[in-house]
């Protein structure tokens, strides 16, 4: 009789846990509950826009004679791309001049044998042109490359090209936010319906905004002028630009 007893026991604790376990987990309440949501958007097109840099550099030891020539290839250089592409804007900047020091003999004591003096004079110049004429860059290069040197490029979206784009990004970034926002109800076991769209942060700004990693600057290497002989066209690929956003939207369920 005891044996019973006990059996019946077991069995009454084993149906009460089972019971426990099946039934279902009270959800928390979200009335009122302040949702923020980071929202991310894109667009990408073609690069339309190129910036080349250009350079010369002499070097004499005469420090007037290199200055000198540098003036005359800049000079031709320009009037080159002018002719080339009338339609680029050109920028003239970064004029140096260094002077030019040979190896120093040290004594035993660890001093130099005598005062430092310049054997020559390094001058250049560089030429920033900016141009939408993408089809026409190759011969332009090739053309200035005659007198200057080619010493860096940068593609790119015009300014026209990127203000066109800007709408397509705040729709992109928009529609992002609604689809996690219809994310979130649902996990929540929320309507979309019962939230209410409190504010949206277009500049994603505050502690929600993730930060952008800064532009790398582009490299500047100086090359021996390629003299007046004719130059091969050279092959670009413009390839494309991606213009990201970021926003935060914060959402209050009724």
């Amino acid at each position: 009789m005891t044996i019973m007893k006990n059996f019946a026991a077991v069995a009454a604790i084993t149906t009460i846990a089972l019971a426990a376990h099946a039934a279902p987990m009270e959800s928390l309440p979200t009335t009122g509950t302040l949702v923020v949501v980071p929202a991310y958007g894109e667009v990408k097109h073609a690069n339309d826009q190129a910036v080349i840099t250009l350079a010369i550099e002499e070097q004499d030891k005469d420090k007037a004679a290199a200055a000198s020539r540098v003036n005359t290839k800049m000079k031709q250089g320009t009037e080159i791309v002018k002719k080339e592409d009338p339609q680029a804007s050109l920028k003239t900047q970064g004029y140096y001049t260094y002077p030019v020091y040979p190896e120093e003999r040290m004594v035993v004591n660890g001093q130099p044998a005598k005062p430092r003096v310049p054997t020559a004079w390094r001058v250049g110049q560089y030429l920033q042109v900016t141009t939408a004429n993408l089809d026409k860059l190759p011969k332009t290069v090739a053309a200035a490359q005659k007198i200057l040197t080619l010493n860096g490029i940068q593609f790119g979206l015009t300014p026209e090209t990127t203000r066109k784009l800007d709408d397509e990004r705040i729709a992109a970034t928009y529609k992002n936010l609604n689809e996690r926002i219809g994310s979130i109800a649902n996990a929540m076991g929320r309507k979309v319906g019962d939230a209410v769209l409190d504010t949206v942060d277009f500049e994603g700004s505050g502690n929600y905004a993730e930060a952008r990693p800064a532009a790398e600057p582009m490299m500047m290497r100086m090359s021996k002028s390629a003299g007046s002989m004719d130059v091969a066209e050279p092959s670009f690929e413009p390839g494309e630009t991606t213009l990201q956003m970021q926003l935060v939207g914060k959402v209050r369920f009724k």
